[in-house]
């Protein structure tokens, strides 16, 4: 009895070995063609004969490494280590200023992160392992823009992949998810109010104003003219103490970057019409970053308007931005989550794949 035991542990080893070496992980570093870059980043590739499909990750707003470390969970090595274990290559890098890649994160626009992507697809289609013909872009949040403007300005990707991916205007995104955000808040109602009514004004007058050289004063300009009316509606509440602050000096100081101006300005109507490939759409239901619904149905909408309907989206339940299960699901709440990337999002990924590709 003990043998059989001993011979069954043996077994699950050999089965847990086998397991764990479906894939290899390499380092690696490249330089871009096109300018000074230096990127680092991590290339999983499956075991076996080849060439892969592959997929190169693509972040979102702020420095991220290239495990895509967000609240305490690595959601990138997560989705590497899912698609790598079923027979696709992942390449995932360091942003920009992060790791072992350069640059100056602060300095770049979302254009310049589409470049990015494009450098490492240049990178592996001279890889012998990877099929050239088959290299997608996934793109997560903000990285949803990356992969679009990056698509639609070469021929040499074969899909796309959204995960929380914004499809909507520059401006229309900057409005939908903070009135979603102060709907989600602890604000009075007058304060919400009051909230999404400055956030409104300058955001519009950031996008009038993007391309002027006098945007800081506009900005400036209408905050005071907002603030001077609204401190007589305070007086109105009959309350004892105003509450409410509106980030005056951070947000002129972001909204006159070069990264701002060309993120409030994006046109998503133009570009994902110019998209013709393959295109997987998913979004958690609680997302409080990028609205589900819509922008999955602007993934749709657009790409059809230039001819495009090979587009599939799906909307999840329950999951955040980072495709995790919530409660809240507001930010606070995420580094208390113990499970990892969604299953389902992963098998929907995976299947997909198999279908296409």
């Amino acid at each position: 009895m003990e043998r059989k035991i001993v011979s069954l542990g043996v077994l699950l080893l050999f089965v847990s070995l086998a397991y764990a070496q479906r894939y290899r992980s390499e380092e690696v570093v490249f330089h871009s063609a096109k300018d000074s870059i230096t990127y680092g980043g991590t290339l999983t590739i499956p075991k076996g004969r080849g060439p892969f499909t592959a997929v190169v990750i693509v972040s979102g707003t702020g420095k991220q490494d290239r495990d895509g470390t967000m609240g305490g969970h690595k959601i990138f090595l997560d989705i590497a280590d899912g698609l790598s274990e079923n027979g696709y290559a992942v390449f995932r890098l360091d942003d920009r200023g992060v790791g072992k890649t350069s640059g100056v994160y602060e300095q770049a626009t979302t254009l310049d992160f589409a470049n990015d992507a494009l450098a490492a697809v240049a990178y592996l289609r001279n890889r012998k392992e990877i099929n050239a013909k088959k290299i997608g872009l996934l793109g997560h949040s903000e990285g949803g823009i990356a992969i679009s403007i990056a698509a639609a300005n070469s021929k040499q990707i074969a899909f796309l992949i959204s995960i929380a991916g914004l499809a909507s205007n520059g401006l229309d995104a900057l409005i939908r998810q903070n009135r979603d955000l102060v709907a989600n808040s602890q604000l009075t109602d007058y304060d919400k109010a009051r909230s999404n009514d400055i956030n409104e004004l300058m955001f519009k007058t950031a996008y009038q104003y993007a391309d002027s050289a006098n945007m800081e004063a506009k900005l400036n300009e209408a905050y005071n003219l907002w603030k001077v009316k609204d401190d007589a509606y305070f007086k109105t509440l009959n309350q004892p103490f105003d509450h409410f602050r509106f980030p005056a000096y951070s947000y002129v100081k972001m909204a006159t970057t070069p990264w701002y101006r060309f993120f409030i300005k994006y046109n998503a109507i133009k570009t994902l019409a110019q998209i013709k490939i393959p295109v997987l759409a998913l979004n958690g239901d609680r997302d409080l970053m990028v609205a589900g619904k819509e922008n999955l149905q602007h993934w749709k909408e657009y790409t059809r308007r230039g001819g495009n309907n090979r587009v599939d989206t799906v909307l999840i339940p329950n999951l955040n931005h980072l495709f995790l299960p919530c409660v809240a699901c507001n930010q606070a709440e995420i580094p208390s989550i113990k499970a990892g990337f969604s299953d389902v999002a992963m098998k929907l990924m995976i299947d997909w794949l198999k279908k296409r590709f």
